[in-house]
């Protein structure tokens, strides 16, 4: 187990690293505003007591948040886009507990330290915790994205969906007084005469004494994706990115007014729409371990042709928010928020088992396609008031959440109910404490979510056995607590822990579904169940809610050249969630039981001079579960903590660098590599109830990826980016993709990829 770990410290060490999790990657916020994109790369030393994150509700100073956080700056995400436009990427390559990037739509198996982080926008909750579809990663242009925040950890300061952690991305602001256009374009190959693909997006900032605006538009076209080998990738049943077009507008528009500026509205509206254009077909491959079926090992790829009568997939983002910030309201700063969020996933078609139904066809032949629709609303309100009671560096926060999270999923072709509609309410008060007592801050807080989650009566599909399942409203009450300390040891060091509870629902969308008789060995009863007992919703184990404790204790160093951080972390749930691929419909199931995931952290950076950097992360990660979940009826418990978490929920070791050589001053190139290492699992149980006996092994193949990335900024005639992603050509499959099990995910990675983009502002 030290292994890897001592191979990333001694990578890390001759690479001279030291940076800390928070402030290394923030380099732009430290930059003079003069600066160019090249010169704000190159610094690393930040002062921290002006580097503020916002998602926790009201701004902090990273140095007083007891916790591991990474600020990834506008400058990281730069270099993230010169190689790729997945929005994902840019977390897989700088967050060291951020999942291996699918490189797809579909965000399956990106997770963050092993559990479901919630994404935000702007503080707006994208996707639902009541069927989660994968495709809450790839919700804007990331074009108009300033910076991310990323709070590792279970958070219940935004409410449910945290398990993980908070995952905040922020749109640029209007810094500079007038008038700004922003022209980018952008071309993508691969060499093969369907890999092109093109980007046209045109941003307008606008700032004008109390007024500022943004508007942005932009238009991407994708080509297929091939392989380091030059074949074609299979389309991603969950949702590709590739043979794929990208529409995005934004607008978003502030003033201040009141007495010294005090008072400021805000509103934004965000549209965000991708569309496939259905020139490809999935063909399966053949994994190794099922050569005797299928015959030559192959992975999963994509040829000319569509499904007919099929609609194209879509994931399209429909966001709506107002927000009024008065500084001076009863001596704290009152932020009152609401929002409205719509989603539209729609799927590739598909003809597997569970979605046939004879009077529609013969078995086999029904292909139909998946649509998930989920709608929420809110209204968020906090108000911080600092010196309390006249105390200085005491701070009162305080607040309530009311949000409604609707959800449904349907079979479109056919108009078929697959998963009810489902409506969720809450209501949630909180309150945060913190006091700085000179070198040290001390924090702590509680929040009670009352929340309800209501479904009407309704029969699942032929293949569920057409069961007739009651509705019922399910309450959830939980109260949730965080302490924790930070001590400031001197300027350069300081160490902190915490404990912290998160929410979540478990994408209780798929136990709905799922209800069949209770005798049903696999085969597909169609009366109904007559002799089972009435169901109702309540009698569901699987809808309860998830809540996770997590510890954590670290430290951060920094220094005049550079900073190092380190974390430990354990967290617990004592009703979890686990992915499971079931064997008969190839599609994810979930397994409830008790979870445990413990893993450590270490981010870096070093620079040299005032050319020469390099930064690192690297994370290692394991977690447990049990074979078996408790008997609903009663005979027996959960598991032990026997079964090792697999690739679906835990990502094997990484390790992550960039070197970054500002060769002029406004020329720099970013070597940069990421390591994922292999894996080796095993576990086994016997259940005394009845003496089954359970066992697991999975193996995973590591693999390293170089990148390079080159910028000339020629001032007059805009910045020329040349990425190329995937520098070696290398084949390989990508880790999530590579156990056994049957289901339809065996796909390689890209192959060398090359982007040419040009930037132009006037």
């Amino acid at each position: 187990m030290l292994k890897p770990l001592s191979a990333a410290i001694g990578s890390a060490l001759l690479l001279s690293f030291a940076a800390g999790t928070a402030a290394a990657q923030d380099t732009a916020a430290a930059a003079a505003p003069a600066e160019t994109d090249t010169a704000q790369a190159s610094r690393a030393a930040v002062n921290l007591d002006n580097v503020v994150v916002t998602g926790t509700r009201s701004p902090k100073a990273v140095d007083k948040i007891p916790g591991a956080i990474t600020l990834v700056s506008k400058a990281e995400l730069a270099r993230s886009l010169v190689l790729t436009e997945d929005a994902t990427a840019v977390l897989a390559r700088t967050v060291p507990g951020y999942a291996e990037s699918s490189q797809a739509m579909s965000n399956t198996g990106e997770n963050l330290r092993g559990r479901v982080a919630l994404r935000l926008f702007d503080g707006v909750p994208q996707g639902s915790p009541l069927r989660e579809g994968t495709r809450n990663g790839t919700f804007t242009d990331m074009g108009i994205v300033g910076r991310i925040e990323v709070i590792n950890g279970p958070s219940a300061s935004e409410g449910i969906g945290a398990a993980g952690g908070i995952i905040n991305y922020l749109s640029a602001a209007p810094t500079k007084e007038g008038n700004e256009f922003t022209l980018i374009s952008r071309y993508t190959t691969q060499f093969k005469d369907d890999s092109a693909g093109w980007k046209l997006g045109l941003n307008f900032a606008r700032k004008a004494g109390n007024f500022d605006m943004l508007a942005s538009v932009s238009f991407l076209d994708r080509g297929i994706t091939y392989d380091g080998d030059g074949r074609r990738i299979g389309m991603n049943t969950s949702g590709s990115l590739a043979d794929t077009q990208s529409r995005n507008l934004f607008l978003k528009a502030g003033y201040d007014f009141g007495e010294d500026g005090t008072q400021r509205i805000e509103g934004s509206v965000s549209h965000f729409n991708v569309e496939g254009k259905a020139n490809y077909i999935q063909v399966l491959g053949c994994r190794p371990d099922e050569r005797a079926l299928c015959g030559q090992t192959r992975t999963n790829t994509s040829e000319r042709g569509t499904i007919f009568g099929s609609k194209a997939a879509i994931n399209d983002f429909k966001q709506y928010q107002l927000t009024y910030t008065n500084s001076d309201f009863f001596g704290g700063t009152l932020t009152v928020n609401g929002y409205k969020a719509d989603q539209e996933m729609r799927y590739l078609p598909e003809n597997t088992i569970d979605r046939q139904d004879p009077r529609l066809g013969p078995v086999g032949t029904v292909w139909d396609q998946s649509e998930i629709v989920t709608n929420k609303k809110g209204l968020r309100t906090s108000w911080a008031r600092p010196s309390l009671f006249a105390v200085e560096g005491l701070e009162l926060r305080v607040g309530l959440d009311l949000v409604e999270d609707t959800a449904q999923q349907r079979l479109a072709l056919t108009d078929r109910l697959w998963v009810p509609p489902m409506d969720y309410k809450s209501r949630a008060p909180w309150m945060q404490l913190s006091w700085d007592i000179g070198p040290v801050t001390l924090s702590g807080g509680i929040r009670r979510e009352d929340g309800e989650l209501h479904v009407d009566d309704y029969t699942t599909t032929w293949y569920r056995d057409r069961r007739n399942v009651g509705g019922g409203t399910l309450d959830y009450q939980e109260n949730l607590t965080n302490f924790g300390a930070v001590w400031r040891v001197n300027e350069q060091w300081s160490v902190f822990g915490s404990y912290g509870e998160g929410f979540t629902l478990a994408n209780v969308g798929i136990p709905l579904r799922n209800v069949q008789c209770s005798g049903d060995a696999g085969s597909v009863q169609t009366d109904g169940c007559p002799n089972d007992p009435p169901i109702n919703v309540g009698d569901l184990l699987d809808l309860n809610a998830i809540v996770v404790k997590n510890t954590e204790f670290g430290f951060n160093w920094r220094g005049e050249r550079g900073s190092l951080s380190a974390s430990h972390y354990d967290s617990k749930s004592d009703y979890g969630q686990s992915l499971a691929i079931d064997p008969v419909t190839n599609d994810l199931v979930l397994l409830r039981a008790p979870v445990r995931i413990k893993g450590y952290e270490l981010s870096a950076d070093w620079r040299f001079d005032d050319a020469w950097r390099i930064s690192a992360v690297y994370s290692h990660t394991r977690g447990k579960t049990s074979f078996w979940s408790a008997d609903a009826a009663g005979r027996f418990g959960a598991g032990g903590l026997d079964k090792p978490m697999g690739v679906l929920d835990i990502n094997p070791d990484k390790l992550a660098w960039t070197l970054t050589w500002s060769f002029l001053p406004n020329a720099d190139v970013s070597l940069g590599a990421t390591t994922l290492f292999s894996r080796n699992l095993s576990g086994n149980d016997v259940r005394a109830f009845d003496n089954r006996a359970f066992s697991f092994t999975e193996s995973t193949k590591g693999y390293t990826l170089f990148d390079l990335g080159f910028n000339y900024d020629t001032q007059r005639y805009g910045k020329l980016s040349l990425g190329i992603e995937n520098l070696l050509d290398k084949q390989y499959i990508l880790s999530w993709s590579q156990p056994p099990g049957g289901f339809q995910n065996y796909w390689a990675g890209r192959g060398r990829t090359i982007s040419l983009t040009h930037t132009f502002k006037f």
